[in-house]
């Protein structure tokens, strides 16, 4: 664990990259959120010579507080809470909406090239750092309708009192810093600039994941 504020996404990279040392040249597959993750995913990727690629996932709001979730789908899942007060006609209103929002920004990253196969794999799930963690306990459960044989997450940053978890939910929970003073993500990083959708396709394009 490191208790220095990092650089930036690269050398976040680079720093977990040696803590996935034993996955080098393995059947690991490497997915990182968007945008942020991706960097860090990339780093990783070259280091170990694992195959790249991202997720996609979208919280599903509240009707009545749209921070709120009341569950959150991909582009091939979907889970919700038990809300019995809220209309059904609401939720797959919502749902209809999320994912076509999902495809459009999977086509803009991906062009038409499917989803990596995840079945039977040891995924590594990479993201620039965990704020409330629901985005990645969404990804991870409906990863597991995929049946990959483990889930590993890598982030860089994560409150202290959220690291048991994910040490219960994943397989494998990798991190650099885990602050009692959790300030934001963006306050362990000397530079956070945001990281754009043309950046993250050239990344891609250099991890050979687009044609």
């Amino acid at each position: 664990m490191y208790n220095e504020i990092l650089q930036d996404r690269k050398e976040a990279g680079i720093l977990l990259s040696g803590q996935l040392e034993k996955y080098k040249e393995s059947d690991a597959i490497i997915l990182a959120v968007p945008r942020g993750g991706v960097p860090i995913g990339y780093e990783i990727s070259k280091k170990l010579h694992l195959p790249l690629d991202i997720i996609l996932s979208k919280k599903i709001g509240h009707p009545l507080n749209k921070e709120f979730a009341i569950g959150a789908l991909s582009l091939d899942s979907c889970f919700i809470d038990e809300h019995p007060e809220i209309p059904k006609e609401y939720i797959e209103s919502e749902i209809k909406k999320l994912r076509e929002a999902l495809r459009n920004k999977y086509k803009l990253y991906r062009g038409n090239r499917k989803p990596a196969n995840v079945g039977g794999k040891t995924v590594i799930l990479v993201d620039d750092g965990i704020a409330t963690g629901n985005t990645l306990l969404a990804c991870m459960a409906m990863l597991r309708k995929s049946k990959p044989q483990k889930i590993v997450v890598a982030v860089s940053v994560v409150p202290f009192d959220t690291v048991p978890v994910f040490k219960q939910k994943a397989d494998e929970f990798v991190y650099l810093i885990a602050s009692k003073n959790f300030r934001g993500v963006g306050g362990f990083y000397e530079d956070f600039e945001q990281v754009n959708d043309d950046e993250v396709i050239r990344m891609l394009h250099a991890s050979n994941l687009i044609e």
